[in-house]
């Protein structure tokens, strides 16, 4: 996995985003993140689509893989860390979350956080409606928040649509800022892309494999 890597400032705050999906707050060693959609692949083949369970395996890869990489003290997940029902994948999330203990792991919760509090418990994690982390504030959809704070968000999937030569066109994952607020991209590959999210001012940094596009 290649960790690319973009730095800017906000509120005072150094950011780092990555191509990985979250962002890093040296401040705080914390690791941040939004719509991980843990369940939906099985989800879907309970219900006779099938989707196959590698990219569930993949974005628990890729998640380990920034844990470690950043030696992160805390995960914040901004929202829908999980997708639906309990089933077959949320049963090894909370085996793959046993290996990292000492960490701490806080749930924003999303639309889709509707886990039975016995659940939420297999999982050893600090859930809230909101966080309030000077000089940020972390809610899940945009819309649900201050206007005098600077808001972290998900639900959105922000993405870019980059025109090529001709009419090739291809759609990008991107962090959406505004002077008042950043829009996360989804952290699981699995799911769509919203590229008509724009308010005015809205700067875009967008990604790929191995490089970041500003917009």
């Amino acid at each position: 996995m290649e960790i690319v890597k973009e730095t800017i400032e906000l509120q005072g705050e150094e950011l780092v985003l990555t191509n990985q999906r979250a962002i890093y707050w040296p401040a705080l060693k914390a690791l941040i993140l939004s719509d991980v959609h843990v369940g939906k692949t099985a989800h879907f083949r309970k219900h006779g689509i099938p989707i196959p369970d590698d990219i569930f395996k993949e974005d628990l890869q890729k998640l380990q893989g920034l844990i470690h990489h950043f030696k992160v003290e805390q995960v914040l997940i901004v929202g829908d860390l999980f997708h639906a029902e309990a089933n077959k994948n949320m049963a090894e999330f909370a085996q793959w979350r046993h290996q990292f203990n000492d960490v701490v792991f806080r749930l924003i919760k999303g639309n889709h956080d509707r886990l039975s509090d016995r659940w939420i418990s297999r999982f050893n994690l600090e859930v809230v409606n909101y966080l309030k982390l000077d000089p940020f504030l972390f809610v899940h959809d945009p819309q649900d928040h201050k206007k005098d704070a600077f808001v972290i968000s998900g639900h959105i999937h922000p993405g870019v649509l980059v025109k090529g030569k001709g009419k090739q066109k291809i759609k990008l994952p991107c962090y959406a800022v505004t002077n008042n607020e950043m829009v996360l991209p989804a952290f699981s590959r699995f799911t769509g892309l919203n590229s008509r999210y724009s308010k005015k001012n809205t700067v875009h940094y967008a990604f790929t494999d191995n490089a970041f596009f500003i917009f």
